[in-house]
């Protein structure tokens, strides 16, 4: 891969050139009131129409997001038509966020076509694992020219490639945009304060996004590094299983603070390898996603971890979730891609054996802590 060159995050205000003439331009921008306000307006000049691929927890999260500016127009497409229903009938996803009430600006359809009619934005929040089989079945709806703004985090097993890349294989050459950090779903829909990253090679494109998500309860920054950011958001989520087991085997924190820091060098060292920024990991993609994975009791890969180090087989784990835990699929494809290259990953191979070769959580903490002696 090729290392991009990336510009620090930086928040809102986005300054008002449209940039080169092949950059897309869409018709809004953000407004102020007066040349030196202090605080910004959220409004969008022009209704924008979005569409939501993918109706869990997050996908129905950023439809609230979006919703929140007047005039905006959302659309969830759902695979499966009883919940797209209910969510037009009770303004409700019981399965995912059954506390929300969805606005009347956000529609909710399985009829793809209706879904994406006139849209400017495309929200992926289609499972790693689930995507390309997802695109290769809705691609024909899909016209070529509309950015793609994705909130999926994973690498592909097969193919060992970042969702980006699934998304350009599958449809072709597109702007595609990583909207990452730490944004649990539940939080996000419920309006606490967040903070998160619009990643993108073409930074107008990131700075467009920023106006539309950005709320008074939602503050985004742009950065870059595309790579990066998705490999952050893929890693931490090994990370977090890892400390989950910790949780689990009742370690302590001082336990859990070490995989963090350790974990968070890992990332860094993988991602190095693969053209990321370095400065990507210490930003809101790397070190704040892991944080909130690693110590949040929301967080799914967090929960498996914990639970394996409570004595449960994985297969009685993800049997008893309605959630995808990225993480469990991700260990598997980024050991690969480490033994593949040549990466040193101690703890994601360690995670690996517990989940796929039945070493136990006791066994893969000792060969951590009887790993040769090194500098940090």
């Amino acid at each position: 891969m090729l290392r991009s060159s990336p510009v620090p995050e930086h928040s809102c205000p986005p300054d008002r050139d449209n940039g080169p003439a092949s950059t897309p331009q869409f018709p809004f921008r953000l407004r102020t009131h007066g040349s030196m306000a202090p605080e910004i307006q959220h409004r969008l000049e022009a209704p924008v129409k979005t569409t939501v691929l993918g109706s869990g927890g997050m996908g129905t999260a950023c439809a609230v997001l979006l919703a929140e500016h007047p005039g905006q127009e959302v659309s969830i497409w759902a695979r499966r038509p009883e919940l797209a229903e209910e969510m037009t009938v009770s303004r409700r996803n019981s399965a995912h966020l059954p506390q929300i009430t969805l606005s009347a600006s956000i529609s909710a359809t399985a009829d793809i076509a209706v879904a994406v009619r006139d849209a400017e934005f495309l929200v992926m929040a289609i499972p790693s694992r689930h995507l390309r089989a997802t695109l290769e079945t809705l691609k024909p709806a899909l016209r070529t020219n509309i950015p793609i703004i994705s909130v999926v985090k994973g690498i592909e097993i097969d193919t060992l490639q970042r969702p980006s890349e699934v998304i350009q294989n599958v449809l072709g050459p597109r702007t595609v945009l990583s909207l990452t950090g730490p944004s649990h779903a539940e939080e996000i829909a419920n309006r606490l304060p967040a903070s998160v990253v619009a990643a993108c090679e073409d930074l107008a494109v990131g700075k467009r996004v920023q106006e539309l998500f950005s709320t008074d309860r939602f503050r985004i920054y742009t950065n870059t590094d595309l790579v990066g950011a998705e490999l952050a958001g893929a890693l931490k989520n090994v990370i977090g299983i890892a400390a989950g087991i910790s949780d689990g085997l009742g370690y302590g924190d001082n336990a859990k603070s070490a995989l963090m820091t350790r974990g968070i060098v890992e990332m860094g060292r993988f991602g190095a390898r693969l053209g990321a920024a370095p400065e990507t990991f210490s930003g809101l993609a790397g070190i704040g996603d892991l944080i909130t994975t690693c110590m949040s009791p929301h967080g799914r890969n967090r929960q498996v971890g914990f639970r394996l180090g409570q004595g449960e087989s994985l297969d009685q784990i993800l049997n008893s979730m309605n959630s995808v835990a990225e993480g469990v699929t991700t260990a598997k494809a980024v050991y690969h891609l480490s033994q593949r290259v040549g990466i040193d990953m101690p703890i994601t191979t360690e995670v690996y054996r517990v989940l796929f070769e039945g070493k136990s959580p006791e066994e893969a903490t000792n060969s951590l802590m009887n790993r040769p002696y090194r500098g940090e």
